[in-house]
């Protein structure tokens, strides 16, 4: 390797992976991506992303070019393959991902904490909302896996989406029941009553 290790991401690792497979240039990543329904789990909606990283990957050592090649629609396009180092990095992220919990910050739980800034009736508003969408988006996973039928080989190429049905159906659950206890009134707040709360000399007080 050339330069330092690129940080492991979910799209460096996905397109070291899927040059295991076959030599692609970066149209062909994106769309094989796509085709194998990986796009649930990792965003390549920005093509200029997957040409960044695999320049990334390039300085690393960890991709080179396999051939350069011209057609009629594509003045020129080069194909990527991985090398013995990628390979190695790529089993290395791959291990450490599945086996070790890492602290992600995703949006959602970050509106969470501020949800007191709206009303009750609004934050009831909002989360039937979204629990409309999850329910439409658990819907789509259950389908997909449906269709897929129930051998050992299909299996193992859908497992993202059977932790992605799991973790959409507990989802739904809580915010069934948080939507609930808002409608009933067992969850319940005023702004006077968290200026309370929070005792004189916070940033409520302001």
């Amino acid at each position: 390797m050339t330069d330092a290790t690129p940080r492991n991401s979910p799209l460096a690792l996905t397109v070291l992976s899927l040059l295991h497979y076959r030599p692609l240039h970066p149209y062909g990543v994106q769309r094989l991506i796509k085709e194998w329904g990986k796009d649930q789990v990792v965003n390549v909606n920005q093509r200029a992303g997957i040409y960044r990283t695999i320049e990334r990957l390039l300085a690393a050592g960890l991709v080179e070019v396999h051939e350069v090649g011209r057609d009629q629609q594509y003045a020129e396009r080069t194909l990527y393959k991985v090398t013995d180092a990628g390979r190695r990095v790529a089993r290395e992220w791959l291990l450490d991902s599945l086996g070790t919990p890492k602290q992600e910050f995703p949006q959602f739980p970050v509106a969470l904490s501020f949800a007191m800034m709206l009303t009750p009736e609004e934050a009831l508003t909002v989360l039937e909302q979204r629990a409309e969408a999850v329910a439409a988006s658990l819907e789509g996973l259950e389908e997909a896996l449906a269709a897929e039928g129930d051998d050992g080989l299909s299996r193992v190429v859908l497992l993202e989406t059977e932790y992605q049905r799991a973790m959409t159906a507990a989802q739904l659950r809580w915010l069934t029941s948080v939507v609930e206890d808002l409608r009933a009134g067992r969850l319940s707040w005023s702004w006077e009553e968290l200026t309370a709360l929070a005792g004189p000399g916070t940033a409520l007080d302001d």
